[in-house]
């Protein structure tokens, strides 16, 4: 905790729980928010009570994102629990989930329970568990769903690996319900996409590359949907990224099946065109996707029909990328460019500012039950500072996370985190 209180002065707040934009002050105590004044300025503030002059800047709850890879346990190299901490209190990311496809996978307590104490240990951002669906993330056999809730697991997945067998998924979702558990899965039909580097098209024929026809993910999907239906469960859709699975979840939401959906921020920024001569860093899983399905991805975040935004951080070492692209690892850091990139679609005119800072914040508290994502009297204070006009160029090499694989390397973005906080502690300031 910090010695002394902290009172933010002179910000523009912004909270999408309560759909405040406007100037203010918050007042964090303890590692709580002990007050939070809107309009006019705090007034006399005691003399014990360091104040910070925010200059008219944005101050948001701290980002939420609950799709982040690591390295540790099993692959340190790649990203240890530490790094993947400090990359993501520089993104202005508070809160992380991580997923269970580790060495070993967390698919039973004992791997949740080590995370946890890891993250405890490192004291830098909140860090949460995602447990494996089914036993090694094979699809097989069902993993210790209960257990792994006891021991702190927010939700279960199988992260990258749809689950093939439909008994096996069916089964998933019907315990996940009886425990509360909520499922997020990857909508993808296996066969199609199997050996894919691109979406298939015009480019990717040129490329020569494997491809996987968009539909792919629109059939996996509608079966994903209907067992959703028939067991009643808690569905998280793992990063739609194209206009034809948009159709089956607005009717699946429509119909008032208890779905959510996500996509991530790189599906919003990149289209396939940004492959160009084979750069590996924009090889992603799922593929890149046309211009038009990245537009309608924007539309869907504009409307509310996807619910929340995650990094999709998946750090990858330079031996992983630096081969031919169908061979070269999938997956991008993205930690430390979330919300730049954010407020880059803002200022190009996509999204209005609130609703994109909704889907990083209170939307992923509310799904997962988080006491966090609000400006809000007696709400955790994890905080960030933000100056949303200032460039950002990205440069790879620059970043915090073990990994440099980024596809932002050398875009120019917009918006800079200034400072951090989790629990009233400053764990990051420019």
């Amino acid at each position: 905790m910090n010695a002394r209180p902290l009172a933010f002065a002179n910000v523009r707040l912004l909270d999408p729980a309560s759909g405040y934009d406007g100037p203010g002050a918050v007042i964090v105590t303890e590692g709580v928010i002990a007050d939070v004044v809107r309009g006019a300025g705090p007034g006399k503030l005691s003399a014990d009570i360091e104040v910070i002059d925010g200059q008219g800047k944005l101050l948001i709850p701290g980002l939420i994102d609950i799709r982040v890879k690591t390295g540790e346990p099993g692959a340190e190299p790649k990203e240890t629990l530490k790094s993947a901490a400090r990359a993501a209190a520089a993104g202005g990311v508070t809160s992380m989930v991580v997923q269970p496809d580790t060495l070993p996978v967390a698919d039973d307590p004992s791997v949740v329970d080590f995370i946890l104490r890891r993250a405890r240990d490192i004291e830098l951002v909140n860090v949460y568990p995602a447990g494996a669906a089914t036993k090694g993330c094979e699809g097989k056999r069902m993993a210790e769903i209960g257990l792994m809730r006891d021991a702190g697991c927010l939700y279960v997945t199988d992260a990258d690996r749809p689950i093939v067998d439909s008994k096996v998924f069916q089964r998933v979702l019907a315990y996940a319900r009886s425990f509360g558990v909520p499922v997020a899965h990857r909508p993808a039909d296996p066969w199609l996409s199997a050996g894919a580097a691109a979406t298939a098209g015009e480019f990717a024929s040129r490329m020569g590359l494997p491809s996987v026809p968009v539909i792919a993910e629109k059939i996996g999907l509608e079966r994903d949907l209907a067992l959703a239906e028939l067991t009643r469960a808690r569905l998280i859709v793992d990063q739609v990224t194209t206009a034809a699975a948009l159709e089956s979840l607005k009717r699946a939401k429509d119909k008032g099946l208890d779905v959510k959906a996500t996509t991530s921020i790189n599906h919003l920024s990149f289209n396939e065109i940004d492959i160009g001569d084979y750069r590996t860093f924009c090889k992603l899983d799922p593929p890149l996707r046309s211009e038009d399905d990245r537009l309608a991805v924007i539309e869907a975040v504009a409307s509310g029909l996807i619910d929340v935004i995650v990094s999709a951080h998946a750090p990858a070492p330079a031996e992983d990328k630096r081969l031919p692209y169908d061979e070269a690892a999938p997956g991008a850091v993205g930690l430390q460019t979330l919300l730049p990139a954010l407020l880059t679609l803002h200022h190009e005119g996509h999204v209005k500012l609130i609703d994109l800072i909704r889907t990083v914040t209170s939307a992923p508290a509310d799904l997962l039950g988080l006491p966090a994502g609000r400006l809000a009297k007696g709400a955790r204070a994890d905080l960030v500072l933000v100056d949303p006009n200032a460039p950002v160029i990205v440069d790879a090499d620059k970043l915090i996370s073990k990994s440099k694989n980024s596809p932002f390397d050398g875009r120019r973005l917009q918006g800079k985190v200034l400072r951090t906080l989790v629990d009233g502690r400053t764990v990051y300031s420019a």
